[in-house]
C-alpha cells in the first residue's frame, strides 16, 4: 500500500537524509493501524493532539490536518518531518516539533505513542506525558507485536489508566488507555558508573544508550585515547552519555572537544554529566555538547581527532546504515594527518567502510565482540 493521509491522499515520505534508510520504509504496519483507527474514530473538533516518537515524520505528515505536536528525541527525525511536510505541500508549522528533553505544551486530549524498545524510556515518557494530558484524555499506543512485550501494556495501565488492546492487524497491535490514574512521580533514576582513573562519575538517563552502564565498545576505546597534546581539537561523534568526551577532556587538559549526538535525551544527559564532573569553570568551557547531524556543521579540515562509536540500529531494525555516513563526515572534518578512532561490533566490518573513505585502516585493538580501528587522513 502507498502511504496516505487521513483523507486518503497519497503521500511521499522518506528518511532524512533521503535514502538514509536503505531498503527500509519510513513507516510500518503499526503506523497504518494508527491511521486506520483515526479514520474510523477521529478525535473531536479542536482536540489537541500530541504524537510521540514518530521517528521519521510519516505519521505526523499524514495527520497534519489535526495540527498535532510531534514530541521526539531525534534531530534527524526532526529534519525528516520538516522535509516530508514540504515534500507533500504542508505548511512547515503544521506539525510543531517538541524535543524530548522538554515537554509538550498541553493540555492534550489525545496522545498517539509509538512504543519504544526501551521500557525504561517508555515508563519515563508516559510519566512525563501524563503531566500534560487533560482529565479523561485518551492515550493511543501501538507497535509491531513482535516488539511489544506484555510489560508495555502493563506500564500503560499503571501510569495512564485502564488499557484495552485491539486485535492484531498486519502483525501490529494498538492499546487504548483513558487518563484516570493520578499523575505519578518521575521514574527512578537510571544507574551510574565510575571511571576511577579519570575521576569521572557518569549517570545514565532513560532512552540514552548504555542505560547507566559502560558499553563494552566504549570501554575498549577508552584504552586508546591520545596522550595530552597542546591545541588538540577533537570531536566525539555520537557522544551518548558523554563518557568518551569527558574522559578525553580529563586526559587532555588543553584540548577543545565537541560532543555531538542526534538524540536530545543523550545530549541533555551528557551536559548533566559535564556539570557533575567539571562544574562551570574553565575545564567545562573547553567542552561543547550539541544536538545535530554529526559533524555536518563543523568546518572542513578543522579537527585533529574524531572518536566514533556509531549506532547499528534504526529503531527495532538492525541496520548499520549510519556508520559510513558518520565516517565520511569525520574524514571531511579532519585535517590532513588527523585521525579517526572508531569502535564497533566485530561483525559489522567497519574496516571496509573506512578503507573506502580513507584508503587504509589500522586494527588497534579487539576482543570477542568489538574491534577498534584507526585511520589517518592523508590529504
Amino acid at each position: 500500500m502507498a502511504w496516505q493521509d487521513l483523507d486518503g491522499h497519497e503521500l511521499a515520505v522518506d528518511f532524512w537524509p533521503v535514502g538514509a534508510g536503505g531498503s527500509l520504509r519510513a513507516w510500518d504496519a503499526a503506523d497504518e493501524y494508527f491511521l486506520r483507527h483515526l479514520v474510523e474514530q477521529p478525535p473531536g473538533p479542536g482536540a489537541r493532539v500530541v504524537l510521540v516518537d514518530d521517528r521519521w515524520g510519516a505519521l505526523a505528515t499524514a495527520l497534519s490536518r489535526l495540527r498535532p505536536e510531534a514530541w521526539g528525541d531525534s534531530y534527524l527525525g526532526r529534519r525528516a518531518l520538516a522535509a516530508n511536510l514540504e515534500r507533500n505541500g504542508r505548511a512547515p508549522d503544521a506539525v510543531p516539533f517538541v524535543p524530548a528533553d522538554t515537554i509538550p505544551s498541553g493540555p492534550c486530549d489525545l496522545a498517539i505513542v509509538r512504543l519504544p524498545k526501551d521500557l525504561v524510556c517508555l515508563d519515563d515518557t508516559l510519566r512525563r506525558l501524563r503531566d500534560v494530558m487533560a482529565p479523561g484524555a485518551l492515550v493511543l499506543a501501538g507497535g509491531m507485536i513482535k516488539h511489544t512485550p506484555t510489560r508495555a501494556w502493563r506500564l500503560l495501565e499503571q501510569v495512564v489508566g485502564t488499557t484495552v488492546t485491539t486485535p492484531g492487524w498486519k502483525k501490529a497491535r494498538l492499546g487504548l488507555a483513558r487518563c484516570e490514574t493520578p499523575a505519578l512521580s518521575p521514574a527512578p533514576s537510571v544507574a551510574a558508573y565510575r571511571l576511577p582513573d579519570d575521576e569521572l562519575e557518569i549517570h545514565g538517563a532513560p532512552g540514552v544508550f548504555g542505560g547507566g552502564r559502560l558499553d563494552g565498545g566504549a570501554a575498549l576505546l577508552l584504552r586508546h585515547l591520545p596522550v595530552p597534546a597542546a591545541g588538540l581539537a577533537a570531536a566525539d561523534l555520537g557522544c551518548g552519555d558523554g563518557v568518551l568526551t569527558l574522559a578525553l577532556a580529563r586526559r587532555c587538559p588543553a584540548a577543545r572537544i565537541l560532543g555531538v549526538d542526534e538524540s536530545y535525551r543523550a545530549v541533555a544527559c551528557a551536559r548533566a554529566n559535564l556539570a557533575r564532573n567539571f562544574g562551570t569553570g574553565a575545564d567545562a568551557a573547553r567542552v561543547r555538547l550539541e544536538v545535530g547531524d554529526g559533524l555536518s556543521g563543523v568546518a572542513p579540515a578543522s579537527l585533529d581527532l574524531v572518536l566514533c562509536n556509531p549506532p547499528f540500529h534504526q529503531g527495532f531494525a538492525v541496520a548499520d546504515l549510519a556508520a559510513e555516513r558518520l565516517f565520511a563526515q569525520a574524514r571531511t572534518a579532519l585535517r590532513p594527518g588527523g585521525r579517526l578512532l572508531a569502535v564497533g561490533n566485530r561483525h559489522l566490518g567497519h574496516h571496509a567502510k573506512i578503507d573506502r573513505l580513507f584508503g587504509h585502516h589500522e586494527l588497534v585493538d579487539g576482543d570477542g565482540r568489538f574491534v577498534v580501528v584507526s585511520a589517518v587522513r592523508q590529504g
